[in-house]
C-alpha cells in the first residue's frame, strides 16, 4: 500500500532542565505563573510528526509521500528525507515563511513543556488531497497534526474520494472543537490517540465510547509505559506492552515512531499485535535517541529485543520488514 503522510514539518529545539517541574508548579498559582527553567543542553534537530513518521517509514523502506508546507529553509532537511526514500515532491515551499519551529523543554521525570510556531505549516491547508490523487497512489493517508483547516480538510477529502485515513490529531487536538474533531474522526479506518488524548477527545466532543466506535474502524490508544490498547472494529482489545528501554534519553517524537512502525507492518500485512510490537520496538528506538530522527536500526539487535518483549514467533513473523 501507498501511504501519504499529511503532517507537521518542522525544526525542533530540545531542551533538558535538570529537576521536575512538578517541585516548581504550584497548583494554586497556576493563574499567574512566571517561570524560566535554566537549562543543561540545547539540541536543533529535524522533526515535526509529518517528517519524524516518514523518515522511520523510509528507514522500514516504505518510500512515504510527505504532505506539508516548510519555508525555502528546507533543502537540507529535504535531502536528508530523500535520502531514506521518503518523496518529498509534494511537500508545498512557502515564499512567506519559515519552516515552523517546536520548542521543547524535558524534565528529569520526562515531562515536557513545549510551544510550537506554525510558520509555513499554516498554508498545508492549501494542499489538496484531491490533486495530489490526480498524479499519486493514495492508498492510505495519514492525517496528523499539522495546520487545523488543513486537518479538516484532508479528512473530508478523503471521504470524498473514498480514500482510507488515519485520524491522529495529537497535539492540535487542544485547539479543535467538538464539532471539527468529530469531522477530523469520522470515518477514520484508524483513530490514533495517547491516553490524556482519548479523554480529551470524549470530553470536547460529548460522545461515549461506542458513539466513537460506529464512527472509526480501528482505535490505537497509546498508555505510556503501559504499551498500547488497540480496539479492533468488532470491538476485540488487544494490549501490548512495550519493548524495555535501555535507556531513557529523550521522548519527543516517540509516538510518532509508534504509529510509523504500526501503519508500516498493519498495512503490510501484519496482525494488530504485531504491527503494535514493530511500532513499540521503533518507539524505544526513539527514546533512547537524543533528536526524534537520529536514531538507527540494526536488524539483528531488532530480532534480538522483539524476541526477548514478545518471542521468537513474534520476532520471526516482523523479521521481513525489518
Amino acid at each position: 500500500m501507498s501511504i501519504a503522510v499529511s503532517a507537521s514539518i518542522a525544526t525542533d529545539h530540545l531542551m533538558r532542565f535538570p529537576g521536575r517541574f512538578a517541585d516548581v508548579l504550584l497548583a494554586d498559582q497556576l493563574d499567574h505563573v512566571s517561570l524560566s527553567f535554566l537549562v543543561d543542553d540545547l539540541q536543533i534537530r529535524r522533526g515535526g510528526v509529518g517528517g519524524n513518521i516518514a523518515y522511520a517509514m523510509g528507514i522500514l523502506n516504505r518510500a512515504p509521500l510527505l504532505v506539508g508546507a516548510v519555508g525555502a529553509d528546507f533543502a537540507e532537511y529535504r535531502a536528508w528525507l530523500e535520502k531514506f526514500g521518503v518523496d518529498c515532491s509534494t511537500v508545498l515551499i512557502s515564499d512567506r515563511a519559515h519552516t515552523a519551529r517546536f520548542v521543547c523543554t524535558t524534565d528529569d521525570d520526562m515531562a515536557q513543556i513545549a510551544s510550537f510556531y506554525p510558520g509555513a505549516m499554516s498554508e498545508a491547508r492549501d494542499i489538496s488531497i484531491a490533486a495530489l490523487a490526480e498524479s499519486n497512489t493514495l492508498d492510505l493517508v495519514l492525517v496528523g497534526a499539522n495546520d487545523p483547516e488543513a486537518m479538516l480538510r484532508h479528512t473530508e477529502e478523503c471521504r470524498e474520494l473514498g480514500i482510507p485515513f488515519a485520524a491522529d490529531p495529537s497535539q492540535q487536538l487542544a485547539r479543535l472543537d467538538g464539532d471539527q474533531a468529530v469531522r477530523l474522526i469520522d470515518g477514520a479506518a484508524y483513530l490514533f490517540t495517547n491516553k490524556y488524548e482519548w479523554a480529551l477527545l470524549l470530553q470536547k466532543t460529548g460522545l461515549g465510547e461506542a458513539e466513537v466506535a460506529a464512527k472509526v474502524g480501528i482505535r490505537v490508544t497509546t498508555l505510556g509505559a503501559n504499551g498500547v490498547l488497540i480496539i479492533d472494529r468488532d470491538g476485540t482489545e488487544i494490549e501490548v506492552g512495550v519493548v524495555p528501554e535501555n535507556e531513557k534519553v529523550e521522548p519527543t517524537g516517540v509516538g510518532d515512531a509508534f504509529r510509523a512502525g504500526f501503519l508500516t507492518g498493519h498495512t503490510a500485512g501484519l496482525s494488530l499485535e504485531r504491527a503494535a510490537q514493530l511500532g513499540s520496538l521503533i518507539a524505544v528506538l526513539v527514546l533512547e535517541t537524543m533528536g526524534t530522527q537520529e536514531w538507527t536500526l540494526n536488524k539483528d539487535d531488532a530480532l534480538e529485543r522483539l524476541a526477548a518483549a514478545y518471542g521468537a514467533e513474534a520476532a520471526a513473523e516482523i523479521k521481513p520488514l525489518l
